[in-house]
């Protein structure tokens, strides 16, 4: 595959993931009740900014990295070894999480709806490089 694509498919593992939590997230804000809205509104802000600026630097290696690969490439070359490690153990924790009961629904809230909007940022991140490159 060209190296190109990566991008795309970077994107792409990034992205949809990031829309079924925001999905989720969203969901679990309307379950809640409206007295705590703002404290769950401030602590949701918090965990984008947080995601934001780790996300940031994330995208940018992996992108500094496809581009110095060379122009045919595997699909695993996408991420380096121990980002294809985090992006398992991100996964994994996400359905454990599922299925603790004792999660509260606001902590779902909150942290989903900071999560999942900023994978999807991130995912367009990728994808405007692969636009401009």
């Amino acid at each position: 595959m060209e190296k190109k694509h990566l991008y795309f498919v970077a994107g792409l593992i990034w992205g949809v993931p990031g829309i079924i939590i925001s999905i989720k997230g969203i969901s679990a804000y309307r379950m809640q009740p409206s007295e705590n809205l703002w404290w769950l509104l401030l602590i949701t802000i918090c965990v984008l900014s947080g995601f934001f600026l780790m996300f940031r630097k994330i995208v940018n290696r992996y992108c500094r990295r496809i581009a110095s690969l060379p122009e045919k490439v595997k699909i695993w070359q996408t991420f380096p070894t121990r980002g294809w490690v985090l992006l398992i153990f991100m996964m994994g924790l996400g359905i454990a999480l599922k299925h603790i009961p004792a999660i509260p629904s606001a902590f779902i809230a909150s942290f989903y709806s900071g999560l999942g909007p900023m994978l999807v940022f991130s995912s367009l991140r990728f994808m405007a490089v692969l636009k401009c490159g």
